[in-house]
């Protein structure tokens, strides 16, 4: 790992904080520490991070607010760490622009993957190799976007107009969490209805063409009341 790579933690629980400084600096990164927003927003506008690490249950403002405050001037990749596992506030952090969801407690092995995705993520978009430049490669699975093409295994899948938009969708943030309405508001348009039936239904009919087994898919996950990931593109 490159060791340049600049992460900023936002984190007042210090055994949490100590925990994960810990484990990145053992990976090579360099790691900035905060136990607040006001000096975790500091350190983000000093220091311009690579990505951040970001509690939600801050003492003296609250998380949400601290990803829409940066979101109006910077895209740079931002990981709720959190113990708040209600559904509802892992769909705002996301929509209001994290680019992933951690509930506490979980280990460093997801932690790191995590930042791999969101970083790789964030590299494509800055260095303008994002996938909608090249097919999205998965364990025999390619979408040519240009093409509108998915094959498996070296067989074509016909998808309908709706289903490739979906899929789409999730390769082009392979790795990352996208919630219903957000896939919703992409494919059928803002002002759709945000009745996730619709979704489920296309979703249902994109699994049965792709996965060996529905039930137990390989290719397209579901996080329970949130949204879907779609398996990482394997040549990022």
């Amino acid at each position: 790992m490159n060791a340049k790579t600049y992460i900023v933690l936002i984190e007042d629980e210090k055994n949490i904080c100590n925990f994960i400084a810990t484990t990145l600096t053992a990976q090579g990164y360099k790691v900035s520490a905060a136990p607040n927003a006001r000096s975790g927003l500091s350190l983000i506008t000093s220091g311009c991070p690579d990505l951040v690490l970001l509690d939600l249950g801050l003492p003296d403002r609250d998380g949400i607010e601290i990803i829409r405050e940066i979101r109006t001037w910077a895209s740079i990749p931002i990981i709720v760490i959190s113990a708040r596992t209600q559904e509802q506030e892992k769909v705002l952090a996301l929509d209001c622009g994290a680019d992933d969801y951690i509930t506490k407690p979980f280990g460093s092995s997801e932690l790191m993957a995590r930042i791999r995705t969101a970083l790789r993520h964030s590299n494509r978009l800055q260095t303008g190799s994002r996938l909608n430049q090249r097919p999205y490669r998965a364990n025999g699975l390619v979408i040519d976007f240009e093409k509108r093409l998915v094959t498996l295994n070296g067989e074509n899948i016909h998808l309908t107009q709706i289903e490739f938009k979906i899929v789409s969708l999730l390769a082009r943030s392979s790795g990352k969490v996208i919630t219903y309405d957000s896939i919703i508001s992409h494919v059928w348009g803002p002002y759709a209805d945000d009745n996730n039936r619709i979704l489920r239904v296309n979703m249902a009919n994109i699994r049965r063409k792709l996965e060996q087994n529905p039930a137990e898919p390989h290719y397209i996950f579901t996080e329970i009341g949130i949204g879907y990931r779609m398996l990482e593109d394997q040549e990022g």
